[in-house]
């Protein structure tokens, strides 16, 4: 797994998301890009931080930037969870875990001594070039989705 560093291209993709489209990195070619990763739709910290994003959208929008979220959960998964908790970002799905790994946010997590495979919650904003502005590697929750726009504000 390489570690992905500020100034690098941003790997580029085209998976599902919710609704059933295809997204792909370059459909937002010349606009800064949020793009969240987070372990699994419905639990209590990745519910929060959606509903953040979500929260801020007019005010990443009004920057000309556009949230996207991703996990290892299906589309049906995430459209119960948009639908649940009124998200209102693009969520991604990765089920192959290719994007994962290229971006370095898939590996091994540790929770009551047990260890397992999952997604390092992380978050990286892409700057208008396609290039690595900003990485936010093991995000806490609370206050993230406030300092990632201040971020896109400053770019």
């Amino acid at each position: 797994m390489t570690e992905l560093e500020t100034g690098q291209a941003a790997p580029q993709f085209q998976l599902p998301r919710d609704g059933g489209d295809i997204l792909t990195l370059s459909d937002f070619a010349g606009k800064p890009i949020v793009l969240y990763f987070y372990p699994k739709d419905d639990t209590t910290a990745c519910t929060q931080e959606a509903i953040d994003f979500t929260r801020l959208k007019p005010q990443f929008e009004q920057a000309e930037a556009v949230v996207i979220g991703m996990s290892p959960d299906s589309t049906k998964k995430h459209d119960k969870f948009k639908a649940k908790h009124q998200i209102g970002i693009d969520l991604v799905s990765d089920e192959t875990l290719k994007t994962l790994n290229d971006y370095g946010v898939w590996g091994e997590k540790t929770m009551y001594g047990r260890k397992y495979m999952g997604v390092e919650r992380t978050t990286f904003l892409i700057g208008r070039d396609g290039r690595i502005a900003r990485i936010w590697r093991k995000v806490r929750v609370p206050g993230h989705a406030e300092e990632v726009l201040e971020a896109v504000r400053a770019l």
